[in-house]
Parts: structure tokens; C-alpha cells; sequence
């Protein structure tokens, strides 16, 4: 029987509200810069950017406290997950676009949805966490063609 080999490398960081998003964003860049992704996903880099300072912003917003935010990269998908101390779990948004046109916030978790190859929701540890994972699409294997399309939670 032949053993399995996996390498996983990742990071994890708090971010109290004093620290702000931009300092996860950064923290978040620095990593990235670290993985075998190369210029040709800049799209990827970009979207999880975006996603961190989404995710980041809710959980400061939302659990008016730390966001603990932790990267893990599996060599096939980037995971960002990001926790805080509020057990609410995100509601559905209305349908009706015409009754939140104007808002100015309340779109974060569509973002993420939108930029992220799949996401999932979990409470945790009195709180919550949401994991989102990105495939740089730069490397498609030829094989197996490109990874599949972005899409709603994963649930499990």
C-alpha cells in the first residue's frame, strides 16, 4: 500500500478592528507572493484580496471584534477562512434588488460568492467561521481542463 503525500502550508493572524482591514489585506498579499502561483493569476490574487477585505470587514462589522483570518494553501486551492465570536449565521439576502439598489453594504457575502470557486459557513468555537476556496486558474492541468465553475456554499 502506497502512502499518501500531502504538503499543506498555512498562516493565521488576528485582526483586531484597531488593525483594520488593510492590514489583513497586506498581510494576506505577502503570503500570496510566497505561493508557485506566478504573474498569470493576478485575477485569483485579486479576488481573494477582495474577498479577505469583505470577509474581515463583516466580522469586524457584524461581531464588533477581532477577525481571525487563516490561509492554507493545499497546493490545488488557496482556503480563507476567516472567524469571529458572533454565532449569528448569515441570513439569505432578498431577492428583490430593487429594495437594497441604494445600500451601501450588505453585498459582501455575494462577492465572495461571485469571486470564490465555493464557500461554506460554520459555526465554530461560540462563533463562526466562512471558508472560501480559490483554484488559481492559471495552471489548468491539460488533462482535466480548467477547474470547475465559482458557486454558492459547499455544505458538507
Amino acid at each position: 500500500m502506497r502512502a499518501l503525500s500531502v504538503k499543506v502550508v498555512g498562516w493565521a493572524r488576528s485582526f483586531p478592528v484597531s488593525r483594520g482591514v488593510w492590514a489583513a489585506r497586506q498581510w494576506t498579499a505577502g503570503h500570496l507572493a510566497s505561493l508557485p502561483w506566478g504573474d498569470s493569476a493576478a485575477d485569483t490574487v485579486h479576488s481573494v484580496l477582495l474577498s479577505v477585505s469583505e470577509l474581515v470587514t463583516n466580522a469586524h462589522l457584524h461581531a464588533a471584534g477581532t477577525a481571525h483570518l487563516v490561509l492554507t494553501w493545499d497546493g490545488r486551492c488557496l482556503h480563507v477562512s476567516v472567524a469571529d465570536s458572533d454565532p449569528r449565521l448569515p441570513g439569505a439576502r432578498p431577492a428583490d434588488a430593487e429594495a437594497d439598489a441604494g445600500a451601501t453594504s450588505g453585498r459582501g457575502l455575494g462577492i465572495v460568492t461571485t469571486l470564490a470557486d465555493s464557500w461554506d459557513i460554520h459555526a465554530c468555537h461560540g462563533g463562526k467561521a466562512i471558508t472560501a476556496c480559490f483554484r488559481p486558474h492559471c495552471g489548468a492541468d491539460p488533462h482535466t481542463g480548467p477547474p470547475a465553475g465559482r458557486g454558492g456554499p459547499l455544505r458538507s
